[in-house]
């Protein structure tokens, strides 16, 4: 499997904008980091040149060797999934998983007897054998990420990189959508970068957290130490609670203003970080 580290990594968009701004991070083989922050704290950009598809200042390596490598041997590295997929509506489930065997195919393009029952597996792996034949536009939004999902470990990666799998998903379909991913990592020994807007999934699913705040990192470390209340309201500009299970998991809850049991510090941070009102 493959440790992912990057260092002082840096993204300037066209235009000059900074969107990722010396962002450092480490996830052993075998772990889970989820990457955090609001709209436009760089969460997805970040994701994306870890994945090497857009350009980027810095250096990101997977162990044994450096991510700086051709495409192809890339993709039999590490397995992007972009917030939204394209799933070709009029394709079958079947043929799309087979995409996730290209960078493994001749230059005639013709996937062989081996691709084919490669995909087989992860197909009934994954619970989408009945559907291997369905077109991918008559999907429920639950099969769809999970055929999306399947194509990627089509690809018999090392790493996964996941941009907000759980998007446009309801609650039973993300918590399904976590096990699975969960459940390949301890399995397989799968490197997993997810980024997430649910705070308290992150912290029930990720050994390590990494927060964002207008490109750059605001806090690293465990859910635990990563998650208090006076964090969260500064760079969400939010009041929220954060309670701790009986295995220190903390969770999350938005709180009204003006309502009771709001913590002090909370609101305290949320004042001195409001952004100044249109003259």
């Amino acid at each position: 499997m493959s440790t992912l580290t990057a260092t002082d990594v840096r993204v300037v968009l066209p235009g000059g904008t900074v969107a990722v701004d010396g962002v450092s991070l480490q996830v052993a083989s075998g772990g889970w980091l989820a990457v955090l922050g609001p709209n436009g704290a760089g969460k997805s950009t970040l994701l994306r040149a870890l994945a090497g598809l857009i350009p980027y200042q810095g250096t990101v390596t997977f162990d044994p060797g450096p991510a700086g490598r051709g495409r192809r041997e890339l993709a039999r590295i590490l397995a992007y999934l972009p917030q939204r997929p394209v799933l070709p509506p009029e394709l079958a489930v079947r043929d799309y998983v087979l995409l996730g065997r290209t960078p493994y195919l001749g230059y005639l393009g013709v996937p062989g007897a081996g691709d084919r029952e490669l995909v087989e597996g992860v197909l009934e792996r994954l619970e989408l054998g009945p559907l291997a034949r369905r077109r991918l536009g008559t999907l429920s939004g639950g099969e769809r990420q999970r055929a999306a999902l399947a194509r990627a470990l089509a690809q018999r990666p090392r790493a996964l990189l996941l941009d907000e799998p759980t998007t446009a998903l309801d609650l039973g379909h993300q918590q399904q959508v976590l096990e699975l991913v969960d459940g390949l990592r301890r399995e397989d020994g799968l490197t997993v970068v997810t980024t997430l807007h649910d705070l308290t999934a992150a912290a029930q699913y990720a050994e390590r957290l990494v927060l964002l705040d207008r490109g750059r990192t605001a806090a690293d470390g465990t859910p635990a130490e990563v998650l208090t209340a006076e964090r969260v309201a500064a760079v969400y500009r939010a009041i929220v609670s954060v309670s701790t299970d009986i295995l220190g998991v903390p969770a999350v809850t938005p709180v009204r203003p003006g309502t009771a049991g709001i913590h002090a510090d909370a609101m305290s941070t949320l004042r001195d970080h409001r952004p100044p009102a249109n003259p």
